[in-house]
C-alpha cells in the first residue's frame, strides 16, 4: 500500500509539525489538570508545569493564527474533536493556573507573608499606574492583572474577596481577546475603578484605614 504524504514542501511540513505541537500541548494540559484534581501532583509542581504549558500554548496558537493555519484554538479543538474540557477552561478561558484562583499554593510562614503583602501592593500600583499612562493593549494589561491575581493567591488570609472576584472576571475577559486588541476607554475606566476598590479592600483587610493608588 502506497504511503500517503501529508506534505510536499518544507513549509507544509512545518505547518503540520506546529499543529501537532498545539494538539500535544492541549492534551498535556488536560492530563495535568486531571492529575491536579486527583491530588496526584503537588500544588507548586502543578503551578510550574501549568505556567509553562500556558506560555507555550499562547505562543503556538499565536503563530498558527498569524500565518492563517487556524482561526482560533477553539475552532482547532472542534475540528479535531478534542474532548478536553479541563484544558479548554485553563487555556482558553482562565489563562492562569488553578492555584492562582483557588489559593491552593497559599501556604507560607509569617515572615514570608510580609514579603507577599509588599508584592501585592507593588502589583496593584503597577497595574493602576499602567492604566493612568494609557496602556490599553491586551498584551500590556493582561500580564499585570494576572501577576496581581497570582500574588494575591499566595496570601493565606484570602484578602479582598470581592475585588478578587472582579479581577478574575477581568482575566477571563482579557484572555478572550487577541494580544494586539486594545480595551476601550469605558473598559479602561471600569478596570481602573475595580482595581482601586480592590486595593482599598485589600488595605482594609490588613488593618489599614485607606489606600492611595500612587
Amino acid at each position: 500500500m502506497e504511503e500517503v504524504k501529508l506534505y510536499s514542501t518544507t513549509r507544509e511540513r512545518r505547518k503540520y509539525d506546529d499543529m501537532a505541537d498545539l494538539y500535544a500541548l492541549i492534551k498535556t494540559t488536560e492530563k495535568l489538570e486531571k492529575a491536579f484534581a486527583r491530588d496526584a501532583i503537588k500544588p507548586d509542581e502543578y503551578e510550574t508545569a501549568c505556567l509553562r504549558l500556558i506560555s507555550q500554548f499562547k505562543a503556538s496558537e499565536s503563530a498558527l493564527r498569524t500565518d492563517g493555519t487556524i482561526k482560533s484554538a477553539d475552532e482547532f479543538m472542534k475540528e479535531y474533536r478534542m474532548d478536553c474540557p479541563r484544558a479548554r477552561e485553563r487555556l482558553l478561558r482562565c489563562g492562569v493556573p488553578a492555584t492562582t484562583l483557588n489559593q491552593a499554593s497559599a501556604q507560607s510562614r509569617t515572615a514570608e507573608q510580609a514579603l507577599r503583602v509588599a508584592e501585592c501592593v507593588q502589583h496593584f500600583i503597577t497595574a493602576m499606574d499602567a492604566l493612568k499612562l494609557e496602556q490599553r493593549a491586551v498584551d500590556e494589561v493582561q500580564p499585570l492583572v494576572s501577576d496581581l491575581m497570582t500574588s494575591l493567591s499566595r496570601l493565606p488570609s484570602a484578602p479582598c474577596p470581592v475585588g478578587k472576584e472582579k479581577l478574575q472576571h477581568w482575566l477571563v475577559t482579557l484572555n478572550s481577546l487577541r494580544a494586539a486588541h486594545e480595551i476601550d476607554e469605558d473598559q479602561a475606566r471600569q478596570l481602573a475603578f475595580d482595581l482601586d476598590n480592590a486595593y482599598s479592600e485589600f488595605h482594609r483587610s490588613l488593618g489599614g484605614n485607606g489606600a492611595d493608588g500612587g
